[in-house]
């Protein structure tokens, strides 16, 4: 019998094999993902994330068995109109979309209008369990969290999608604002993704880029404490440690039960986090007898 993972993080890491920096090639993915799939940590990973241009563009078709029932995470590279156009291409596949994932608006721009588009074709995304729409942390982001709130309580099944890191420094977040967001989505019951930048499981300077990444045990150490009340102060100071040790004692109170807020993020490796979350004792790595 595989050793479990705990109930806390479930699912927390979506394969993003394909992405960069990893830049797998999409047999090769689909390889690694099936055995992921089959491994004894298979409780930590979620769906593959590919793009809708892969999809559209047929390059699944001959590399999946449609009877072995492949979930996949949409990502809508080509555009909010175009979601339901890809997600025609997996039915002949046999493959399953449990997710989209959509950016409605760029740095700057107003990301209410995007909202509106997608929220007007939920309906055309059959078999989609949650819709993300993601945020730039910029302009008009409190309007944005309110509107996807408001339709979330609605009954659509839609929630928050945020980077945090990229090519440039602007992109990302201060630990503070991060912190605010965190604190947001947990005023509004509305649970986000993250992706990008989360490379290790501390908070540490990258010494090839030169930017500093927020680590995915932060994260989950001050979502943890954001939902169980905690203020933006304290929130943003747990995004702000580098010895792991107070972000133990956060997620170790709570292994058992379902992580809360925070869905989780998408990694071009599932075995860097997995070895991370190994060595910080989060994880029983190996097998039971």
């Amino acid at each position: 019998m595989s050793t479990q993972v705990p109930a806390l993080l479930d699912g927390l890491v979506d394969d993003a094999a394909v992405f960069p920096p990893g830049s797998a090639a999409l047999s090769d993915a689909l390889t690694a993902h099936r055995r992921h799939r089959a491994a004894w940590y298979a409780d930590l990973v979620g769906p593959l994330l590919l793009p809708a241009s892969t999809v559209t563009a047929g390059e699944l078709t001959g590399l999946v068995d449609p009877d072995a029932g492949l979930v996949i995470g949409l990502i809508g590279d080509t555009g909010i109109g175009k979601l339901p156009f890809a997600l025609s291409f997996l039915a002949p596949d046999g493959v399953t979309a449990r997710q989209v994932e959509v950016a409605v608006a760029k740095r700057g721009e107003d990301p209410l209008p995007g909202i509106a588009e997608l929220l007007r074709l939920t309906d055309e995304l059959p078999g989609v369990e949650t819709v993300y729409a993601e945020l730039p942390l910029t302009f008009g982001l409190m309007g944005a969290l309110d509107a996807l709130a408001a339709a979330r309580a609605a009954g659509t099944p839609i929630a928050a999608k945020f980077r945090t890191g990229g090519l440039a420094a602007e992109l990302f977040p201060t630990p503070a604002e991060l912190a605010a967001v965190i604190c947001a989505c947990r005023d509004r019951n509305l649970p986000f993704k993250l992706t990008a930048g989360l490379h290790q499981a501390v908070r540490h300077l990258d010494p090839e880029t030169g930017f500093t990444h927020h680590g995915y045990a932060n994260v989950l150490a001050a979502t943890v404490a954001a939902a169980d009340g905690a203020g933006v102060g304290t929130v943003a100071e747990l995004l702000t440690v580098v010895d792991p040790r107070p972000l133990l004692a956060r997620a170790t109170e709570r292994l058992d039960t379902p992580r809360p807020l925070w869905v989780g993020f998408g990694s071009c490796s599932i075995l860097e986090p997995l070895t991370d979350l190994i060595r910080l004792g989060l994880v029983n790595g190996g097998y039971d007898a």
